[in-house]
């Protein structure tokens, strides 16, 4: 049963990065497709970390998959704010400076 679940977790949060990367080559401008790649990778990878968490053996693995998505989700908020700043700055994401 624990496996199911961890499948059905890694298949929704493999759905949600899918769906980022469809949104980040259909939207118009960069501050959409960067708000749909954010969010979706973002979900994505919470819930397939929950899934690889379920299926880890030790607490130990447990907590090295919870660091690691802590390390990734923070990354990838920061570098999203980063690309959205020089974009306004510079006047290329298609939105008012």
């Amino acid at each position: 049963m624990v496996e199911l679940a961890a499948a059905v977790l890694i298949a929704t949060g493999t759905l949600f990065f899918i769906a980022g990367t469809v949104g980040l080559l259909r939207f118009p401008d960069i501050f959409c497709r960067l708000h749909a790649l954010t969010k979706a990778d973002g979900l994505g990878l919470a819930l397939i970390a929950l899934g690889a968490a379920l299926l880890a053996g030790t607490p130990g693995a447990v907590f090295r998959i919870v660091l690691i998505w802590f390390f990734v989700a923070t990354a990838s908020a920061t570098c999203g704010h980063l690309v959205a700043r020089y974009a306004r700055q510079s006047g290329a994401g298609g939105g008012a400076p």
